[in-house]
C-alpha cells in the first residue's frame, strides 16, 4: 500500500495493538502499520516470535506476551499497552489456530480450542479495547477472519464455525460502537502463504492444487491464479484502519483472489 511521507491518515502517530503478531498475517500487519506511521504493540502467545518481529522494527514495535484464550491475560496486556505506550487507537485481532479434521474426527479438545482462540479470543480482545475507546469516542477495530466463514470447507468445520462467529461478533460490535465514532470491520483472507496454510499441504504440488481447485472436495479454485502473500491481507487491514475508510463499518472484506465467488 502506498503511503505519503508523513504516514497514512488516521494511522500515523497512533498506538496500534495487534494480536497474533508473532508470524504470518499478524506479523505482516505489524510491519504495514509501522510503515503507515503507527507505534505497534505486538501481542502473541509466542513471546520470542513477537520479540523477533519487534527487533526487526526497532523503536516502533514493542512486544507483549499473552494468550488471547485467557480473558484475564487479555485484560492485563491491554492495560499494560495503554500504560506503557498510550491510548490504543487501532486494534487488530489476528490471532488464530487451525486444527483440521472432519466433524466426526474432531475432538472435544480441538473444538474447544478453536472456539477459545478464534471466537472467544476475538470477543475478549475487542471488548477490552472497545471499553477503552468508547469514552474517547474514536478508534478503529479490524478482525482478521477467513473466507471459510462463508463457504463450507471439508475438514475445517471447527475453524470455519469459529471464524463465522468472530465475523458476526465484529459486525454486531460495529453497530453498537457506531454512535461513539468507532468503526469495526473484518478482513477475510482466502489461501495465504503462511505456516498455517502450509500445515494443510503434504507435497510440493499442493499450492498448484489450491489455485486450480479440487472438485472432489467441493473446493473452488482461485480465479486470480495466485495464493495471497501476507502483505496482501495486511494492506486491506491498514486501509480499513485508516481515514480512507472513515465511512466504512460492519463490513467483511474478502481478500481471496475471488475464491468464494462472493458467496
Amino acid at each position: 500500500m502506498a503511503t505519503t511521507g508523513g504516514g497514512e491518515a488516521g494511522i500515523a502517530g497512533r498506538i496500534a495493538l495487534v494480536t497474533g503478531a508473532g508470524g504470518g498475517i499478524g506479523a505482516a500487519v505489524v510491519e504495514a502499520l509501522v510503515s503507515a506511521g503507527a507505534a505497534v504493540a505486538a501481542v502473541d502467545l509466542d513471546g520470542p516470535g513477537a520479540r523477533k518481529v519487534a527487533d526487526g522494527l526497532p523503536g516502533r514495535v514493542t512486544s507483549f506476551t499473552a494468550d488471547v484464550a485467557d480473558p484475564a491475560a487479555v485484560a492485563r496486556v491491554v492495560d499494560d499497552v495503554e500504560r506503557s505506550l498510550g491510548p490504543i487507537g487501532i486494534g487488530v485481532s489476528a490471532a488464530g489456530i487451525l486444527r483440521p479434521a472432519s466433524v466426526c474426527d474432531t475432538t472435544d479438545e480441538d473444538w474447544a480450542a478453536a472456539l477459545a482462540v478464534n471466537a472467544t479470543g476475538v470477543f475478549t480482545v475487542l471488548r477490552e479495547i472497545a471499553r477503552r475507546m468508547v469514552p474517547r469516542r474514536e478508534g478503529a477495530l479490524v478482525v482478521v477472519g477467513s473466507n471459510a466463514a462463508s463457504v463450507p470447507r471439508m475438514g475445517m468445520a471447527a475453524y470455519a464455525a469459529s471464524k463465522a462467529a468472530a465475523t458476526m461478533l465484529a459486525r454486531c460490535l460495529g453497530l453498537e460502537l457506531a454512535g461513539s465514532g468507532i468503526r469495526c470491520n473484518v478482513v477475510s483472507p482466502g489461501s495465504t502463504d503462511t505456516p498455517m496454510q502450509r500445515l494443510l499441504w503434504t507435497s510440493d504440488d499442493d499450492a498448484a492444487r489450491v489455485i486450480a481447485g479440487d472438485p472432489e472436495r467441493f473446493r473452488v479454485g482461485i480465479p486470480l491464479g495466485r495464493i495471497a502473500d501476507p502483505a496482501d491481507i495486511a494492506d486491506a487491514v491498514v486501509f480499513l484502519a485508516s481515514d480512507r475508510a472513515r465511512h466504512i463499518t460492519m463490513q467483511n472484506l474478502l481478500v481471496d483472489g475471488g475464491a468464494t465467488l462472493q458467496a
